[in-house]
């Protein structure tokens, strides 16, 4: 008898495990444009400051862009309204008034891939208290899910190009329609062309002791980049003028610590504007770490689009910078 009941709880811890592998694995597949967001909470929460601080969180301006644009592209609906397809929706942030309070991140949900940002508490002043206390995490989630469905798009069909490769031991995950513009000593410029402009990706190593005081470094950052562009990026030609590509007098960029490719990385958002011609626009620059060569990679991603939103493009060109490999890696 004890062999037979062994042998019955044996199979339905079986049955148990297979069952819910198959709902894992039948999850459907996540949908929605990029950067879009499903805020899931009634309507009298989301007019009021309960709304406010969500957009506050949510539609915060993105750093580094030419106008103002914002993180994420709301869709907000109350709870008998998120159903159907909504439900598959890639990035969801789910508000409500409860006896509960917690603040927490739920994965998978009802699609793959999908983040889920769970804010509950007991009256508005509670859930705006959760939600100030996890919406950098929420928002860091929902970004990370979002840079994951873009690559996993332009994966589809990549360059074989290996120019990068062969220049500075990097390799990027590029798509097939970025082309290979210009390369010059150690310096390499991929761009493609869109409807008003186009979006350039730029790459080149500079000695590991560049920037040699931590009290300079944005200063020396910015340096970096004028000196670059004016050997490099020419502007329109104007008579009697110098045009090259700078980085912005009016403003500093901002700079933020990371690791790219398991490597300490400085990460730089700023505008980049045209010496003796008025054009600008966004720029994002990886200034990364290579101790084993004695060097740093610069990698660069730009648009050039006047009069365009660029929060999207910007968003792809981040999502490619960050599939750089180092050629020596194992």
């Amino acid at each position: 008898m004890k062999k037979i009941g062994a042998v019955v709880l044996l199979l339905s811890l079986i049955i148990v495990s297979c069952e819910e592998k198959e709902k894992k694995k039948y999850l459907p597949e996540s949908i929605g444009a990029i950067n879009s967001l499903a805020v899931v909470m009634e309507n009298e929460l989301w007019e009021g400051k309960v709304g406010d601080r969500v957009r506050q969180h949510f539609a915060a301006p993105v750093l580094g862009l030419s106008w103002e644009e914002p993180l994420f592209t709301i869709n907000q609906m109350p709870q008998k309204v998120f159903s159907g397809t909504i439900l598959q929706t890639r990035s969801v942030l789910f508000i409500d008034k409860d006896t509960l309070s917690l603040a927490h991140i739920k994965t998978d949900v009802y699609a793959t891939p999908q983040k889920v940002g769970v804010i509950k508490g007991r009256t508005d002043e509670e859930i705006i208290s959760n939600l100030d206390a996890k919406a950098d995490e929420i928002v860091k989630a929902f970004k990370e899910v979002e840079i994951q469905e873009s690559q996993k798009r332009f994966l589809k069909s990549l360059s074989k190009e290996t120019v990068l490769n062969d220049k500075l031991g990097i390799t990027l995950s590029l798509p097939s329609i970025y082309k290979v513009g210009k390369q010059e000593n150690n310096f390499i410029w991929i761009d493609r062309q869109i409807q008003k402009g186009s979006m350039n990706i730029i790459a080149y190593d500079i000695p590991n002791d560049y920037f040699k005081n931590d009290s300079t470094f944005v200063k020396d950052i910015v340096a970096m980049r004028d000196s670059i562009g004016k050997q490099y990026i020419p502007g329109p030609d104007v008579p009697g003028k110098i045009t090259y590509m700078m980085t912005e007098k009016a403003f500093a960029p901002y700079v933020f610590p990371v690791e790219v490719a398991n490597r300490k990385a400085a990460e730089v958002r700023g505008i980049w504007e045209i010496n003796g011609y008025p054009m600008a626009g966004p720029f994002l620059t990886y200034i990364i770490n290579d101790d084993k060569n004695n060097r740093k990679v610069v990698i660069e991603g730009f648009v050039f689009a006047p009069a365009t939103e660029k929060r999207d493009d910007m968003f792809q060109l981040e999502a490619i910078l960050k599939t750089v490999k180092f050629s020596d890696d194992k």
